[in-house]
Parts: C-alpha cells; structure tokens; sequence
C-alpha cells in the first residue's frame, strides 16, 4: 500500500493497488470521522457549526478536510440556502444517500460484540439511523403510524408504514405519537426495555398521543445476541453446544 501526503482535497490519501470493491469503498470512506459525518447528514442538509456540535471530539480542521475530500469524491455537496437564512450548509448527494446501507449493515454486525454498550451518548442522527436499522420488519409489517421525536434541539418526523420506517428532519405536526427525550433515553427504553412508565416518572421521557401505539413501536426493537452469548435452548440443555 501506498501513502501519499494531503496536498488537495482532490487527491487520495491511499491507494491500496487493488481492484476489489471493498478496498475503493475504503479509500473512500475509510478516514476517521468519513462515515459519521455522513451518518450526520443523512436526514438533511447541516450547517458546519452543527455537524462539529454532534461529532463529539473531532477538530474544526479535521472535520474541514473530511468534507472537502467527500465532496471530492462525490458524496457530499455544499449549497447556500437562501435568504433569510443565507448561509452554506453541506448536503448528500444521491450517492451519497446510497451509504446508509453500508451503515445498516455495519451496525447490525458491530452490536453482536460484548463491547458495544447502548447507554452510551450519541446523537440524534445516529438515534434515528439505529431505528431504521434495527427494526424488526417481520413484526412491523402490518403496522401503521406516524410518529414524532423532539431529541434536544433536533425534530423528526416518521411514518411506518408495511414494516417501512421512513425518517426526516421536520417539525413532528400531526402524529399518532410524539416523543420528546434524548438519544439516550430513547436508547435505554427503545433496547434496554426500561418501562415507558419508570422514564416518564424520571422526568426524561415525555410521550403524548396514542400510548399503546407508543408500546407497539418499542417493542420493534431488539439488540442481536451477543457473539459467544448463549442462547436461551443452550442454556437450557447443557452440554448440547459441545455435542455440535
């Protein structure tokens, strides 16, 4: 592998000599910080100043030489909004969208590992990517709501609809169900199955609207066994793992 020194936002960083398609996906996504500034991006344009907000820990500089090489190569396009707002805001392109199935996958696969631990911080981007991810199909499919989410300064809109969730950045009008919580709390009721009523009663989970069809949609939602977790049947006959 070659390494070349940054010189332009149009030059690669690496070059792996390699015709396979898994190593030009890392070439262009492979930069600490590419796939969560897109991931940031993936329900609506952001200004500069609110995607360094959610990306806890990465720099002004990096985050400036992440979105010039994405631009570069084709994911990410910048744009002025117009008055009165009149300022530049970065945006996916339809290629770019292209990359939340690259996330889905990654993230089903990632959660399977010991480490991964839910009632970390994150973001409401990523708290929405994860509903779109982990949903249960099978068990959504003859489901039909929509639902609203105010996480802090951030508001979503989402319509489920034949074991399809479908989320946008919007103000959450006329929903079956509105949530006003963080990425966190949602997290812990959503995956950890704490009862809907125990957060309210903490102060840090609000749910107005149809409450059963709030339950309903929690119960969607599941983390994947562990890889090396024991299943259920395992435990309950011992020594049939070994007989495998």
């Amino acid at each position: 592998m070659k390494s070349e020194k940054v010189t332009s936002g149009d030059e690669r960083r690496r070059w792996y000599d390699d015709a396979c398609g898994t190593a030009l996906a890392l070439e262009l996504l492979g930069e600490r910080w590419s796939l969560l500034v897109l991931r940031e991006l993936m329900f609506g344009p952001r200004r500069f100043g609110e995607l360094r907000a959610e990306l806890t820990g990465i720099s002004a500089n990096v985050l400036t030489q992440r979105l010039a090489g994405l631009e570069s190569a084709g994911l990410v396009a910048r744009r002025k909004l117009p008055p009165p707002a009149s300022v530049q805001v970065y945006e996916l392109t339809e290629w770019g969208y292209e990359t939340e199935a690259v996330m889905q996958a990654m993230g089903r696969w990632a959660t399977r590992s010991p480490l991964h631990d839910p009632t970390l911080p994150f973001s409401p981007a990523s708290a929405m990517l994860s509903l779109r991810t982990m949903i249960d199909r099978v068990k959504a499919a003859d489901m039909a709501m929509t639902l609203g989410f105010r996480l802090g300064e951030d508001r979503f809109r989402a319509t489920l609809a034949e074991g399809a969730l479908t989320i946008a950045r919007a103000d959450p009008v006329d929903v079956d169900v509105l949530i006003d919580t963080d990425p966190t709390t949602l997290a812990i009721w959503i995956y950890a199955k704490r009862p809907m009523a125990a957060a309210e009663a903490e102060g840090t989970l609000r749910v107005t609207g149809n409450r059963a069809a709030a339950l309903r949609f929690a119960a969607l939602f599941a983390l994947p066994r562990k890889v090396g977790e024991a299943s259920v049947a395992d435990a309950a006959l011992p020594g049939l793992t070994e007989r495998r």
